[in-house]
Formats: C-alpha cells, structure tokens, sequence
C-alpha cells in the first residue's frame, strides 16, 4: 500500500510556498490536505480558487453542504474540519450532528438544503423532484441551485482526496454520527 505523506514548504514549489504563506497567514496552518495538494503545481491554487469563488450562498449554508457530502462520502478529515467550521459559524453541537444526517429540524430552509444535498451526494446528481421542489419553495433559486452542485463538486474533490491518501486528521475528530 503507498505511504503518503504531506510534504512542507521546503518540499514544494514556489507557488506553492506562497499559497503556503497566505493560508498560514489566514488560518495559522496549512492543513494536510491543501499541503497534500502543492505536490502538483497547480492543483492547490485551482481548488482554492474554487473554494474562495463568489457565491450565493451564505456561510452557514455553505458548511451544510460541507457536512452533508463529507457525511454521505465518510470523510473524516472533512467532517472534523467542517464540524470545527460549522461550529464557528453559530452552529451546535446538536445541530452539526443533525445536518451531518441530512435534516436541520431548526430551520426550515436550512432542512430543505440538507435534504436537496443528501439526496443529491446519495443518488450522484439524481435528486428527487420532491427535494428539488422543496429547495425552491424554501426560497433558493436557480443560481443558489448552481452553487450548490457546484459546492457538493468541491467537497467531494477533497472528500475523494482524503479517503484516497488517508492523510493525517489535523483538527479535532468529529463525534461519531449515530444512526438509529
């Protein structure tokens, strides 16, 4: 079975070293897997790009579609940095394990987003018309809809990466979901 292994700021390029120095600056680490992804010289700056481009979606929306993909797709490392992330954003303990399941029975279009998403990860693009219905009548439109494959796209890139590489979890371990 390969080893890998995240690389430091000596190991890669010099673009990638600058992207090192702005998410150190930003965040106060790299994460292992954004560093896992300067061993190819673009790569890094590609899904940064993608992460960081505008959207309609506000932050807590974003970190439910984070958690409900990195659930459906079992990635510990996205969940831990999502459960982290989620919590940053104003939301429980209770309520990251509840949208990890699909549902926010806090907040209506919350819970229509976690829905849409779970179905979606679930059935490979194929949601229901009753959970497509349901997110728009929560009051999302066309171009939230687009944001929102196109956000389930990201997570799953690093979901993959990480269940792939299983690199080392550097935030906290997200609690195990339990499922009845």
């Amino acid at each position: 079975m390969e080893n890998f292994t995240v690389p430091t700021k000596a190991d890669v390029s010099e673009n990638n070293q600058a992207l090192f120095n702005n998410l150190e600056k930003g965040l106060g680490q790299v994460p292992n897997l954004y560093a896992y992804l300067a061993k190819n010289e673009t790569a890094l700056g590609d899904y940064l790009t993608l992460q960081n481009r505008k959207s309609n979606l506000k932050a807590k929306e974003k970190e439910i579609v984070n958690l409900v993909v990195s659930q459906v797709n079992e990635c510990d490392y996205c969940l831990a940095a999502h459960t982290l992330i989620g919590k940053m954003n104003g939301f429980t303990d209770d309520q990251v394990l509840e949208i990890r399941s699909g549902h926010a029975s806090f907040d209506s279009k919350f819970n229509a987003l976690a829905e849409f998403v779970k179905e979606t990860t679930l059935n490979r693009g194929k949601a229901s018309q009753n959970a497509i219905n349901n997110l728009f009548e929560a009051g999302y439109n066309e171009a939230a809809l687009i944001d929102i494959i196109i956000l389930i796209g990201d997570k799953t890139v690093t979901n993959y990466l990480h269940r792939t590489t299983q690199l080392p979890i550097d935030f906290p371990l997200a609690p195990a979901l339990q499922t009845a």
